[in-house]
């Protein structure tokens, strides 16, 4: 596993396919912004610059219009993202119960920071403001599995677990 974040793929290697697919078959649709941008995530992981250049043509809008919804969603990304997403809770009973001990241990044993994602695309990892679940802080998630009473011992047996997963 490398130790540095991923960059974004280079326009070049896009494979704009799937991105006209999605467009298709939206293109009718009134509002189709949304879901176009919606299964283009999907379809790549993240929204690649080359799909919102097809994206403003094909449905006649501005760049700026497409990454003015982008970014002010926050369900929507412009970098890949790890196939692994770690979410760890620094909400006040996370926090004093340890979160940042935990955060701090993840950071060091991926090599990544704060929204970042490994080199490899296995990892992306987030500070959350709360995950709902206090009476079990500190608190970490990894995509939908939920991890309570986090120690730095913990730490290593969930990237241990998930270092043995296949990558697809």
């Amino acid at each position: 596993m490398s130790n540095a974040p991923a960059e974004e793929i280079p326009a070049e290697e896009i494979d704009l396919t799937e991105a006209n697919e999605v467009i298709d078959k939206y293109l009718t649709l009134p509002g189709n912004l949304m879901p176009v941008l919606q299964g283009i995530q999907d379809a790549y992981g993240y929204v690649p610059k080359p799909t919102i250049d097809l994206v403003a043509e094909r449905l006649n809008v501005y760049p700026s219009q497409i990454y003015g919804v982008l970014t002010f969603y926050a369900q929507f990304h412009l970098k890949p993202r790890g196939r692994y997403i770690i979410r760890v809770c620094v909400g006040t009973a996370c926090h004093v119960q340890g979160a940042e001990r935990i955060t701090e241990t993840f950071f060091g044993r991926l090599g990544i920071g704060h929204a970042e994602t490994t080199a490899d695309l296995r990892y992306t990892f987030e500070k959350v403001a709360c995950l709902g679940a206090c009476g079990m802080a500190p608190l970490a998630m990894v995509n939908d599995d939920t991890f309570g009473k986090m120690t730095v011992q913990k730490v290593d047996e969930i990237i241990e677990t998930y270092n043995a997963r296949p990558m697809k």
